[in-house]
């Protein structure tokens, strides 16, 4: 029951940042611009527990995928009623369209703030993040057996472009592999001074249905933790050391593990870098289960970045731009059929990664907090129009028409918009399903 409880505990604390980021700045320009909260809640659906204080019923509901701010007169619009017989001072509809469309837009540009903020505070505080990742894409090693083998391409080979975009870091590599799932895609990279195109057909990898080439950069491997008595404490391995060579030959994270389990019982020089310098250090791997093991937990090569306030700030700013950058990607893709909609999380996904997240620590878990609002607010602006984008959308239209449109109008368009949100939930429900079933989709048909 532990993990069971884990992520349902990972789901709440990240689910209730974000709705409370996102309806706080509902409310707060509600009040700002003078009209009058009802009820500011956390779920949908029956009211469990809150409290009233002034206008406003702070509330837990029952549903907890979401939450909702409810302004004092929207029953006007549902019940159909006229403005000038009906609304009163404070009353939603009774403010001037310019308020309406500040406490709309307020909620996503909220969780956008969130995730500048969230990220501005982790890079000062230093996070860990993979050297290789912003790399030049040059490949250190080939799985045997993989598309990338299949396809000739061979260690030193610096990859330019893949599908015409290019990729200047393993980062770039990574996505562009990554959403293309068992598809074609076209590889140009330079061979000494030769560029030389290629297609490779993908593999799919994962239950979230990643795309997969079998080329790795010439990532090097970091000790995390030496097991007490083990070989590598006896020799003097510690954390933090970053493994250079074996036995005079580069090994690099994929195969290092392959390479002790062949050695057992052999004596193996390392050559390792601690703190900038260089040292030599005589392992030799002890037979467990008939292969070699030496005590270790492995980890990518990582650096610790951090920065000072106004650079933080900056950094920030650059990696939710990039970020909404490839979020923007990743739709357009999904739409034309390039990335498969397995890719799709829902929030059975959300809770699992959370509950990873919350295991990582703190700034784990802030992290994913940060990446998950940013999607939101960018998603919540969407013209969907149960969404704030409808809401907006609706709002420049009449500002563009110079007119209102009537209750019955709005009502229409909203239930228009319920359903077409309702179906989206259910699907990425049944994805986030499917991906844990054998054969996918596929373990749903009855034939």
């Amino acid at each position: 029951m532990g993990p069971i409880i884990g992520t349902i505990a990972a789901f709440i604390i990240v689910f209730g940042v974000l709705v409370f980021a996102h309806e706080f700045g509902h409310f707060f320009t509600a009040k700002l611009v003078g009209i009058k909260v009802t009820v500011f809640s956390f779920g949908y659906g029956k009211r469990l527990f809150g409290v009233k204080k002034g206008d406003t019923d702070y509330r837990v509901s029952l549903i907890p995928m979401g939450g909702y701010v409810k302004f004092a007169g929207e029953e006007a619009m549902v019940e159909g009623l006229s403005k000038p017989q009906e609304l009163k001072p404070g009353d939603f509809l009774s403010a001037k369209r310019w308020q309406r469309f500040l406490v709309i837009l307020m909620g996503p540009v909220m969780n956008i703030v969130l995730a500048v903020a969230v990220m501005s505070f982790i890079n000062m505080a230093g996070v860990s993040v993979p050297v290789y990742q912003d790399q030049a894409p040059v490949i250190g090693w080939i799985e045997p057996g993989s598309p990338a083998e299949e396809a000739g391409l061979k260690p030193d080979d610096k990859i330019l472009k893949i599908n015409n975009k290019e990729t200047d870091t393993w980062q770039d590599v990574e996505l562009a592999v990554g959403s293309k799932p068992e598809k074609t895609i076209n590889i140009s990279f330079m061979r000494g001074s030769e560029v030389l195109d290629v297609a490779l057909k993908t593999e799919s990898r994962t239950r979230y249905n990643m795309g997969y080439a079998g080329f790795f950069g010439k990532v090097l491997t970091q000790v995390q933790m030496v097991a007490p008595g083990s070989p590598a404490e006896k020799e003097g391995l510690k954390p933090g050391d970053v493994i250079l060579a074996i036995e005079q030959e580069p090994v690099f994270y994929y195969q290092f593990t392959d390479v002790i389990e062949k050695n057992a019982g052999k004596e193996l020089t390392f050559l390792i870098r601690r703190n900038g310098e260089e040292k030599q250090l005589n392992i030799t791997p002890v037979a467990e289960g008939g292969r070699g093991r030496i005590g270790v937990r492995l980890t990518l090569e990582s650096s610790i970045e951090q920065y000072g306030f106004f650079a933080s700030i900056s950094e920030s700013f650059r990696y939710n731009i990039e970020l909404m950058s490839m979020v923007f990607n990743f739709l357009k893709e999904l739409v034309t059929g390039e990335t498969p909609a397995s890719q799709v999380g829902g929030p059975i996904e959300i809770a699992n990664i959370s509950y990873m997240a919350l295991r990582g620590g703190f700034l784990s878990l802030l992290g994913w907090i940060a990446f998950i609002s940013l999607q939101l607010g960018i998603i919540n602006l969407f013209p969907i129009p149960v969404l704030d984008g409808g809401q907006i959308l609706v709002l420049v239209l009449e500002g563009i028409f110079r007119r209102e449109f009537s209750p019955k109008v709005k009502q229409i368009i909203m239930q228009i918009g319920f359903a077409m949100f309702i179906v989206i939930i259910v699907f990425v429900i049944l994805n986030d399903v499917v991906k844990r079933l054998p054969n996918g989709w596929e373990s749903l048909l009855p034939w």
